[in-house]
C-alpha cells in the first residue's frame, strides 16, 4: 500500500508536496520520493526512510516548479528494496513522463514481455509500476501519432491501458509540458480524490490518496475519481475528465477502512471513522454470543487503529473501557514493515503496558485485523506478564486467509495465522483464553449502512474471491517470489532537461 499524491498550483509546489506526504506517511514508511516539473525540467530526489529524512533542505531547493507529484511506498508481494524502486518514476519517451502508482499489476510479467518483443520498450526492474509506466507512454505515443498530446489522445492512451492492465492501480504521471494525469482502476480497488483551492491566481488543483492530505492542507474536497475515469488538468488549471473503461463491478478494498486509511478520511462516501464505529458494533454481536459478559471486566484497544471500535463495542455491550497499551509514535507501523524478525524486534518497543489496568482482571482486547498472527501473540504474553486473570481477543476483521494480490504485503497464504486453522487453534497459537472474529457480511455492512451504493467490495483476504477474475494458483505462487534487485545508496538526486522541441 503506498500514498500518492498530485498537485497543480500557482506557486511552488515542493513544500505542498512534501506537506502532504507527510499527512500520507501512514501508507508507507520504506521510501518517499517528489518530482517537480519546472518551465522545460523535470527535477526529482527519491530514498529510503520516512519523508522527514529522505528530505533536506538542499533537496527541497531543488526540486522547483508549480506542477509535482509524491509518493510515500512500502514495498508490496516480493517487491526489491532498492532505492530505484522508490517512486516517482521517469521515462523520457515520448514526451517526457514522471510517474507514481499506488496499487499491484496482476499481469504485469505478461506485459513486460510484450513491452519487449511487441511495444520495443526496455524495462529495467522488475516494478509492476515501471511497466505501467511503459504502458501508458507506449499508449501515449501511438494515441498521439506523431502529433502533439491533447485532451482526446490522453483519454485514448488511458482507455487503451485499461485494456491492457489488470489489477489494482492509481497512478499520478506529469506529462512535460502539458499537464498533469490521474487515474483509476477500473473496479476503483485503490482510492484516489479530487480536492481544489480557490487562490488570487486562480484555481489550484490536487488529487490524492486519501481526503486527509487534501483537508490538511486547505483544499476542499471535490469528490473522489470514480473507477476507471482519468482527469487530466493542464499547466494553466484546465481540468478535463472522462471515464475510460467499460463498466465493471466498483469494489474498494475493504482493508481501507479495516486499516489503511487514517480515521479522519471519507473513502467513497463513507467515514472511515464512522466505518471503524460500526464495526464495533457488530463485533459487539459477536462477543455477547461467545462469551460471558460478566466475565469481562474491561475492554482495551490494541492502538490506534482499533480504537473506534473499541470504544463503540464497550459503549454497545456496557462494559468499561479502558487504554492499558500505550504506543510509541516513532515506531513504525509492524503490519507494513518488511521482514518477520523486524516486526517481532519492533512490538515491544512500540507498546508498552500500564500494568495497573491489567493487574488481577479479565481483559478484552480489540484490535483490528490478525495477519500473521505475530504482533498477537506477544500483546497477550504482554497482558499475561502486566497481571491479566484472563486475556480475551476480537478482532474487528474476519479471519484473513487468503493472499492479497491488489497491494498488501501478504505474499503467501502459510504466512497467515488463519490458513488452515480454526479459530480455536488460531486462539491456542496466539495464547488467548479466547478469540472472536467478525463476520464477514458484519464488516462489509459497516461500510454498507453508510453508503448503500457500495454493492461489493474487494475483500479476497477474507473470501479468495478476487475481483479481477485473473487469479490462478499459478499466479499466487508467482506473486509470492520475490523479484531480485541490486541494492543501491540512500537516495537519488535527479535534474531532468528537455528541449522546447521536445513538447
Amino acid at each position: 500500500m503506498c500514498g500518492i499524491i498530485g498537485v497543480v498550483a500557482h506557486s511552488p509546489v515542493n513544500q505542498l508536496i512534501y506537506d502532504g506526504l507527510l499527512l500520507l506517511q501512514h501508507r508507507g514508511q520504506d521510501a518517499a520520493g517528489i518530482a517537480t516539473f519546472d518551465g522545460n525540467h523535470f527535477n526529482m530526489y527519491k530514498g529510503h526512510g520516512l519523508v522527514r529524512d529522505v528530505f533536506r533542505t538542499r533537496n527541497m531547493r531543488a526540486l522547483p516548479g508549480f506542477t509535482g507529484i509524491g509518493q510515500v511506498r512500502y514495498p508490496t508481494a516480493g517487491s526489491s528494496q532498492s532505492v530505484e524502486q522508490a517512486q516517482p518514476f521517469y521515462v523520457n519517451a515520448p514526451f517526457g513522463l514522471t510517474f507514481a502508482h499506488n496499487g499491484n499489476l496482476t499481469n504485469w510479467r505478461e506485459l513486460k514481455d510484450e513491452l519487449f518483443r511487441i511495444d520495443q520498450r526496455h524495462i529495467n526492474t522488475n516494478s509492476d509500476s515501471e511497466v505501467l509506466l511503459n504502458i501508458l507512454a507506449h499508449e501515449l505515443q501511438r494515441a498521439a501519432n506523431g502529433v502533439s498530446l491533447d485532451e482526446t489522445a490522453i483519454f485514448k492512451a488511458v482507455r487503451a491501458v485499461h485494456d491492457r492492465v489488470r489489477g489494482a492501480y492509481a497512478v499520478v504521471t506529469q506529462i512535460a509540458g502539458y499537464g498533469l494525469l490521474a487515474f483509476r482502476d477500473p473496479h476503483g480497488i485503490r482510492p484516489l480524490c479530487l480536492g481544489s483551492l480557490e487562490t488570487p491566481s486562480g484555481k489550484e488543483w490536487m488529487v490524492a490518496s486519501e481526503s486527509v492530505a487534501l483537508e490538511g492542507l486547505g483544499f476542499s474536497f471535490e469528490r473522489d475519481v470514480l473507477p476507471g475515469e482519468a482527469i487530466f488538468i493542464s499547466l494553466d488549471g484546465k481540468l478535463s475528465h472522462q471515464v475510460c473503461s467499460e463498466p465493471k463491478i466498483h469494489a474498494p478494498c475493504i482493508f481501507e477502512y479495516v486499516y489503511f486509511a487514517r480515521p479522519d478520511s471519507a473513502i467513497e462516501g463513507v467515514s472511515v471513522y464512522g466505518a471503524r464505529l460500526r464495526m464495533g458494533e457488530y463485533l459487539a454481536e459477536q462477543v455477547a454470543r461467545a462469551l460471558p459478559l460478566g466475565d469481562i471486566d474491561v475492554v482495551m484497544p490494541i492502538p490506534d487503529s482499533s480504537r473506534p471500535a473499541a470504544m463503540q463495542l464497550a459503549k454497545h455491550l456496557n462494559l468499561e473501557y479502558r487504554e492499558g497499551l500505550i504506543k510509541n509514535r516513532y515506531i513504525g507501523r509492524t503490519f507494513i514493515m518488511p521482514g518477520q524478525a523486524v516486526r517481532k524486534k519492533s512490538v515491544r518497543q512500540k507498546l508498552n503496558t500500564i500494568g495497573a489496568e491489567f493487574h488481577g482482571k479479565n481483559v478484552l482486547l480489540v484490535d483490528d485485523s490478525i495477519v500473521r498472527g505475530t504482533t498477537s501473540r506477544q500483546i497477550v504474553d504482554m497482558a499475561r506478564e502486566a497481571g491479566a486473570n484472563k486475556v480475551y481477543l476480537a478482532s474487528a476483521a474476519p479471519p484473513v486467509r487468503f493472499q492479497n494480490v491488489y497491494g498488501i504485503d501478504m505474499p503467501t497464504q502459510q504466512e497467515l495465522i488463519a490458513n488452515g486453522r480454526d479459530v480455536d487453534e488460531i486462539a491456542h497459537i496466539i495464547g488467548a483464553d479466547a478469540l472472536i472474529y467478525q463476520n464477514i457480511d458484519d464488516m462489509e455492512n459497516s461500510v454498507r449502512d453508510l453508503n448503500p451504493a457500495l454493492k461489493t467490495f474487494e475483500s479476497a483476504c477474507f473470501t479468495g474471491d478476487y475481483i479481477t477474475g485473473d487469479i490462478t494458483p499459478e499466479l499466487l505462487l508467482q506473486i509470492a517470489q520475490p523479484r531480485e534487485e541490486t541494492p543501491s545508496g540512500n537516495g537519488l538526486q535527479i535534474n531532468l532537461g528537455f528541449a522546447a522541441n521536445d513538447f
